[in-house]
């Protein structure tokens, strides 16, 4: 009885001190709606759509869509290739973890495998879909040109199965090495001890103590390739998925009631395996890490286990690293697929001129920069809430945030669709949102935000309370107490958040590609309309810029001391606690982000401009002093002192450019019919 009365009277305390601190309860309200609105409001509206009509509550759109024979197989499609890509994706995944943990690897093995589970995370989802076109399909650079294999068909369910395994696997094979180097070597030395082999340690103690770490990565990674939009986009052909089909039957069958029921069925699927990695898995795993005294790892070198398997994941990252490889050689041949000499940079020109290419940088790197660090500090609060403080609403805010992970883009981008494109409850409020660049930063900080929180809160764990509390004592409030202590105590994980929702943010596809208006061209999605065209080399242009940025921020972000002095100058604006100062510290800090990042790229791209501009300068001049020295003729007039030459030079020069824009469009038409009348004599 004492014992339950001391508990309530410290709840009771730590409710007052929470209630008595207007700031901390300010934040908590703010939270609590933006998660609501944003993550919850439009699952509901999903729901709401699927079971209500003009005539009331109704089974019938489920009716209606589960009576589509396409529907139908899209769901089987997708269960078929989760199931078979979770299973390949978890056993590949191992392979490598348990080399690299006990196996002796050379320099070359182990920085190979760095290599490979870095690649999925700087580059576009899709790029590996590109590359398996370009080396396996009909015109192939390996079935083709090597083989001489003619009618070679990557697409359909193995093509999906592959690219999805070598994208996924990665994720697996992070998780599995963690799991691994925390198994304590006495348990299996000392069955060694007693005369057990190898096999028999790793099938009767290695393998149970990891066994929900398995399961953990097979859920983990078939909810990834279910709710994959951009691979069967681009590789399925005719085999549908549920993502694909909910898109299709927004975009071809303009249905979005149907659609939202789709959604919800998709969305049924993903919770259901997320609950069971959540709340089953996690619960089962067990505790290898037991924090005594114990001697590293005896790792086998013996050469008849190590050669064999060193071979075996080389051969199979070289495979891996070949297919990103393809994408930046791809872009430098002149014709895919039947002219590859000699390399031209001609495909980088047109991106930048042709195809609007500095606008679509410019939207995507800005729209990420403005989401990166709000992703970052709203997954810093939420970690902090979660983890250093005691309220009711806790739990809420934990399990909302962490709801995002397990909600496919699709349907998160047709949930916005239906929540406010009519505004919230179709009443008008917010329609503005829609279709704007706040609705897509609101998707980039929604679909990171379980990443940084689960970094944050096992950041602040590590964290005793008695620092915070010493300077709760001196008189400060929450928000200078989690500026200026919790915050640079947690600033690894802070800029881990920063820079992974940046890259997150700019390879993004499957929820802004519903959302995204003529008025914003996004990278991905540029990517994405170019490789359904199959401008392949366009496409790999576009691909392998965003990559190198990409590559850029991740390895250098963690590192760079200008990072945390942006974190300062955004605590130097808002110490004082004025909502001013804190808006002027937070532009402050992004636009210092702005021009940090974009500086590893920006050099290539004003110079291309500086010779581009040089050229059409000259062009534009000579035109002018022809047509100023040009012969008058009879009966013409002359201008007027106050007209300008210069109109009457730039109407001709638009003229001329518009006629050869003409010549150029029949032209490529021309190349795509003889190549199509090629592809069908061969």
């Amino acid at each position: 009885m004492t014992e339950v009365k001391t508990k309530r009277q410290s709840a009771s305390l730590d409710r007052r001190k929470l209630l008595a601190d207007p700031i901390m309860v300010t934040t908590i309200v703010v939270l609590i709606a933006f998660l609501t609105l944003f993550i919850l409001y439009p699952l509901a509206i999903l729901l709401v759509d699927s079971f209500y009509s003009k005539n009331g509550l109704t089974l019938g759109i489920f009716k209606r869509v589960l009576a589509m024979a396409n529907f139908r197989t899209s769901i089987a499609n997708t269960l078929k290739v989760g199931f078979l890509v979770g299973i390949l994706s978890t056993l590949l995944g191992l392979l490598f973890a348990y080399v690299e943990v006990y196996v002796k690897l050379g320099k070359f093995s182990g920085g190979l495998f760095k290599v490979v589970s870095m690649l999925p995370v700087v580059s576009p989802p899709f790029v590996l879909s590109l590359s398996m076109i370009m080396l396996f399909g009909k015109a192939g650079l390996i079935t083709r040109f090597l083989l001489k294999i003619y009618d070679n068909n990557v697409y359909g369910f193995w093509g999906i199965a592959i690219v999805q395994t070598l994208t996924f696997f990665p994720v697996c094979y992070m998780m599995l090495k963690g799991l691994l180097k925390n198994i304590d070597p006495s348990l299996e030395e000392a069955a060694r001890d007693m005369g057990a082999s190898r096999w028999k340690v790793f099938a009767t103690v290695t393998f149970p103590l990891m066994l929900p770490g398995l399961g953990n990565a097979f859920l983990v990674t078939f909810i990834e390739s279910i709710a994959d939009f951009a691979n069967p986009m681009i590789i399925g052909g005719s085999y549908d998925t549920l993502a694909t089909t909910i898109y299709l039957q927004i975009t071809g069958a303009y249905d979005k009631e149907g659609a939202a029921a789709m959604a919800v069925v998709l969305l049924s699927i993903t919770l259901l395996m997320f609950a069971v990695q959540k709340y089953y898995l996690e619960a089962k795993t067990a505790a290898t890490l037991t924090g005594k005294a114990s001697r590293a790892r005896m790792l086998i070198s013996d050469k008849s286990v190590t050669v064999p398997l060193t071979v075996l994941c080389s051969l199979a990252a070289i495979f891996v690293v070949m297919m990103y490889l393809c994408v930046p050689i791809g872009a430098l041949f002149p014709t895919w697929g039947y002219k590859f000499s000699p390399l031209t940079f001609k495909w980088f020109t047109q991106v930048f001129t042709k195809y609007k290419g500095l606008k679509a940088f410019k939207d995507s790197f800005v729209l990420s920069l403005i989401s990166a660090p709000i992703t970052a500090l709203l997954s810093m609060i939420i970690s902090y809430l979660v983890v250093k403080k005691k309220f009711k609403a806790k739990g809420f805010i934990e399990a909302v945030s962490m709801l995002a992970m397990a909600v496919p883009g699709t349907v998160l981008g047709v949930g916005y669709i239906r929540g406010f494109s009519g505004g919230l409850f179709h009443t008008g409020l917010l329609s503005g949102l829609y279709g704007s660049a706040a609705i897509l930063i609101i998707v980039f900080v929604v679909r990171s935000l379980p990443t940084g929180t689960r970094s944050g809160i096992s950041a602040l764990r590590q964290i005793d309370k008695s620092i915070e509390e010493s300077a709760y004592d001196m008189g400060a409030n929450s928000f200078r107490v989690f500026m200026t202590v919790t915050l640079p105590l947690i600033k690894d994980s802070f800029l881990s958040g920063l820079v992974t929702a940046f890259v997150r943010s700019i390879t993004a596809i499957s929820a802004i590609i519903l959302l995204v208006t003529p008025q914003f061209l996004l990278i991905t999605v540029q990517i994405n309309e170019f490789a359904e065209k199959g401008s392949y080399s366009i496409a790999c242009a576009f691909a392998i810029v965003i990559t190198i940025s990409a590559i850029y921020h991740l390895i250098q972000g963690p590192e760079l001391r200008w990072q945390w002095s942006m974190v300062k100058t955004l605590f130097q604006g808002g110490q004082d606690g004025t909502t001013g100062g804190l808006i002027a510290g937070f532009f402050a800090a992004a636009l210092q982000t702005c021009l940090t990042t974009v500086g590893a790229y920006i050099v290539l791209a004003l110079l291309l401009l500086v010779q581009l501009i040089t050229t059409m300068n000259m062009t534009v001049n000579s035109l002018i002093t022809a047509i100023k020295n040009r012969p008058r003729v009879p009966g013409t007039r002359e201008p007027e002192e106050d007209e300008p030459e210069q109109d009457t030079a730039e109407r001709i020069v638009n003229h001329m450019a518009n006629k050869h824009i003409e010549r150029v469009e029949r032209r490529r038409a021309a190349e795509q019919t003889e190549k199509t009348l090629k592809a069908a004599y061969d």
